[in-house]
């Protein structure tokens, strides 16, 4: 049955644009999110397809299962900066199985090439269970966009949390648009073959349930399209078209933002902490996930320490790791380690005027934003990434031009590597020797570079992103 106000542009991700926090005394605080999705959406507001557009997402904590209870799962729009929220309180245990043992423990594994193979992945009697869980979290979407959406309605659907979802919807509402962008990089056919053949093939017959799949790169568009041919056969993905959209930086936002005075209060106790106007600044945002490749950076800054003594006293790194996924144990192992070799660095070369790494572990963008003001050096070396905005907000924040050192496995380096110095991510002497490179690289140079690194980093920015698919859809 549909709903009595329909929508005619629907979006559904696993997060929402609102998140609620749960007081001891039982009130609720909301907290508007950010990311590319809320900016993209906000493109359409005060428009007439404003009134018609819904976002439908999960409940992730008690907070939020809490604020579904109150409002019978409609949020109030003053919570969500105006905008419509559907926010699904499915079963906690069965959220809990598809997001962190399916999603997050084998989707992303899977994407980002992360598995120790001797060891891992397993896929046995408990996987099939965890398996269950996740079809149960994508109908449940499904369903829940079945009764939201208009004839004829145009549905987003977002990334690998629910990648069986078009498929589902499909079979429930014929009558719809339906598209799917993938977030993340998309594995090549010998390696997304880990995964059970059936899984594999129910995964990409999902996908293939839109009447388009988008990918933030042609690399994973031609992944992805190489897993269909592979496993389904030359005529399965025919019916599906594919498209590419390099989410971009926005740079009005990030102009705004990085000018306030919270920027530069946190600038200006940065200069103190890094102590001398003559050093130089090597600056790094992540997220403490496996993919990121921090500890590699770390190490290739301990190199460049050591086999470049000339840098010691005359350099610092910003480092800010900000915890990911702390309740999967991988990952609090990963910060311990992230920590303790920041620690040994600083221990091993640090003077009574000189911390060689500054690190971070709390999340504050506006401190980010003071860091990529005052940097140097940017370094991006994830192992792999869809795309990774990080490299391309330095260059559009940055004060002075800003020198790029990124991974050629980061989805940005189809658009920025001419302009940046590429590395391996696994080649730590390699990484040290750009650190190197960018640290010298005269001051001209670097702005040019800068320059043209900006330029390409906002040529897509989220509410042309966003209006680039729904264009593509119609």
């Amino acid at each position: 049955m549909v709903a009595a106000h329909a929508a005619r542009i629907l979006v559904a991700s696993n997060r929402g644009p609102v998140s609620y926090t749960l007081a001891e005394n039982g009130s609720l605080t909301a907290k508007r999110g950010g990311g590319g999705l809320v900016s993209g959406l906000s493109a359409i507001s005060g428009t007439e397809a404003d009134t018609e557009t819904l976002w439908v997402c999960a409940a992730l904590g008690d907070g939020d299962r809490e604020a579904v209870r109150r409002s019978g799962d409609r949020l109030d729009p003053d919570d969500s900066g105006g905008q419509r929220v559907r926010m699904l309180g499915i079963e906690p245990k069965v959220f809990s199985t598809a997001y962190n043992g399916i999603a997050n423990s084998v989707l992303w594994f899977v994407h980002h090439m992360l598995y120790q193979t001797p060891l891992e992945p397993v896929f046995d009697a408990d996987f099939r269970r965890q398996w269950a869980a996740y079809e149960t979290y994508n109908a449940a979407f499904a369903d829940a966009l079945a009764q939201e959406a208009a004839e004829g309605a145009v549905v987003l659907v977002q990334d690998y949390h629910l990648a069986l979802v078009p498929g589902l919807l499909r079979e429930r509402r014929p009558d719809l648009r339906i598209g799917h962008f993938s977030h993340t990089p998309w594995a090549p056919p010998e390696y997304f073959r880990l995964l059970p053949d059936d899984i594999a093939r129910q995964l990409l017959r999902g996908m293939l349930g839109a009447d388009r799949a988008a990918f933030l790169t042609q690399r994973w568009a031609d992944a992805f399209t190489a897993c269909c041919r592979d496993l389904l056969g030359e005529e399965a993905a025919g019916a599906t078209r594919i498209g590419v959209h390099g989410l971009g930086a926005d740079q009005e936002f990030l102009h705004e933002r990085s000018r306030r005075p919270d920027v530069e209060e946190l600038m200006a106790a940065l200069h103190e902490q890094i102590g001398g106007g003559h050093r130089k600044v090597v600056v790094r945002v992540d997220r403490t996930e496996l993919s990121k490749n921090i500890l590699r950076g770390l190490n290739a800054y301990r190199e460049l320490l050591t086999e470049r003594p000339e840098w010691q006293g005359q350099v610092v790194h910003i480092a800010f790791a900000y915890p990911s996924r702390q309740d999967l144990a991988v990952y609090r192992d990963y910060t311990a380690e992230v920590q303790r070799v920041a620690e040994a660095i600083n221990a091993d070369f640090g003077t009574a005027d000189w911390q060689p790494v500054i690190l971070h572990v709390r999340d504050d963008f506006a401190r980010s934003l003071a860091a990529y003001r005052i940097a140097d050096v940017a370094l991006v070396n994830p192992i792999r990434d869809g795309m990774n905005l990080v490299a391309k907000e330095v260059p559009v924040v940055s004060d002075e031009g800003c020198a790029l050192v990124l991974s050629r496995e980061a989805g940005a380096h189809e658009e920025l590597g001419a302009d940046a110095i590429t590395v391996n991510p696994y080649d730590v002497t390699g990484t040290a020797d750009a650190l190197h490179r960018a640290l010298t690289m005269p001051v001209a140079e670097r702005a040019e570079r800068s320059q043209r690194l900006a330029a390409a980093a906002t040529a897509l920015p989220p509410q042309k992103w966003f209006l680039e698919q729904l264009a593509a859809l119609r």
